[in-house]
């Protein structure tokens, strides 16, 4: 992948709102020499700009090489994971530069590994997840501890918030699988399985309007996605839609697809409502598990990493969502048409006033008498 030297060992979006528009960036954690870039993103080419348009370095110790990357939903800041703990950088941009500044963060600058890191939809929430099985919830940017449990699992495997940030899944390496209630920080429910399944990956839907969870479930050989009601937390259904192990999960922004990626290198796009495989691609990891997979803020692209091949960005193969501007000018072609139409029907009906002969209309002398 362009941008710099050396494999990325992590990647993730970064959605700047500027005026009305919207910019797009992306964020490469690299492990040698340990930094993190930003680099521009161009829709057009499906691409990331070959130089970076920022770069920090984050020292020469392998400890301080970046594992997993999470940036703040307005993309002013994010937190960098590495064997040591987390590191929090501000993101200045300005007309043609990007700055990285770092902040400080004692609550989570030492705390060791983190497997999972996790901003909610509005920012107010972020939750980090220990390979030690060590579940911490801070009020952001304040860093009140909103929940700190230091055996919450035997150790992380995977996270994420409700779009409403009520509840926190999490799931373990052993295959069990957590609910949290956010506020009152304290655990609400395990989810059920049988005693031969392993619940992996988890993400709750994103689309306001069905308020399910999904999860990954691993049964022997066999994978399928499971969903729960969060209502009553009850299994609705599955479906087997990867069909091989799944490394990774993840879920659009606007709720209407989910990505799985493979152990192989494989991935699938499903489309939520009809529970259906929309994209396969094959090989683009090959032989590397993906550890890492998320859909682009604002077009239908994802950008993948696995171990051994890096980042990866790939066009999806959907349909594609329509644009704002799209819908108004749908909307003033129905106008116009809704106009000329009435403006033709006008001129052929008949009219009372235009063209019928007046015989009901009786001349009166002018001092009738009544």
């Amino acid at each position: 992948m362009a941008g710099g030297g050396g494999k990325v060992a992590c990647a993730a979006w970064i959605r700047r709102r500027e005026d009305k528009a919207t910019r797009v960036f992306a964020v490469h954690g690299r492990p040698s020499p340990p930094a993190l870039e930003v680099l521009g993103f161009d829709s057009g080419s499906c691409s990331l700009s070959e130089e970076p348009l920022a770069r920090i370095v984050l020292g020469e110790d392998p400890g301080d090489a970046p594992l997993a990357v999470a940036v703040h939903p307005t993309g002013d800041e994010l937190v960098c994971a590495t064997a040591k703990g987390c590191r929090l950088f501000k993101l200045i941009f300005e007309e043609f530069t990007v700055r990285f500044i770092e902040s400080k963060a004692p609550a989570i600058e030492s705390v060791g590994l983190q497997k999972c890191l996790a901003y909610s939809t509005d920012g107010a929430k972020f939750a980090i997840g220990g390979e030690d099985g060590h579940l911490r919830i801070f009020h952001w940017p304040s860093m009140k501890v909103l929940l700190d449990e230091p055996n919450a699992h035997k150790s992380f495997r995977d996270m994420d918030i409700s779009l409403d940030s009520e509840f926190l899944v999490s799931s373990s390496t052993d295959g069990t699988a957590r609910i949290w209630k956010i506020n009152e920080g304290v655990p609400l429910v395990n989810l059920t399985r049988s005693s031969d399944e392993k619940i992996e990956c988890c993400r709750f839907s994103r689309d306001g309007m069905k308020p399910f969870l999904f999860c990954t479930v691993a049964k022997g050989s066999k994978a399928v996605t499971v969903v729960w009601n969060i209502s009553d937390w009850s299994r609705i259904g599955y479906k087997r839609l990867l069909a091989k192990p799944v490394s990774t999960l993840s879920v659009s922004l606007d709720g209407k697809f989910l990505a799985l990626g493979s152990h192989d290198g494989d991935f699938c796009v499903v489309d939520v409502k009809e529970m259906e495989i929309s994209h396969w691609s094959k090989k683009v990891h090959l032989g590397s598990p993906i550890c890492g997979i998320e859909f682009c803020p604002t077009e239908r692209v994802v950008i993948s990493t696995s171990p051994q091949w890096g980042a990866e960005l790939t066009r999806l193969n959907v349909p594609a969502d329509w644009k704002e501007w799209q819908i108004w000018l749908i909307l003033l072609a129905l106008f116009l048409a809704s106009a000329i139409l009435f403006y033709v029907f006008y001129q052929n009906s008949g009219s009372f006033w235009s063209g019928t002969p007046r015989r009901d209309v009786i001349d009166l002398p002018s001092h009738a008498e009544f």
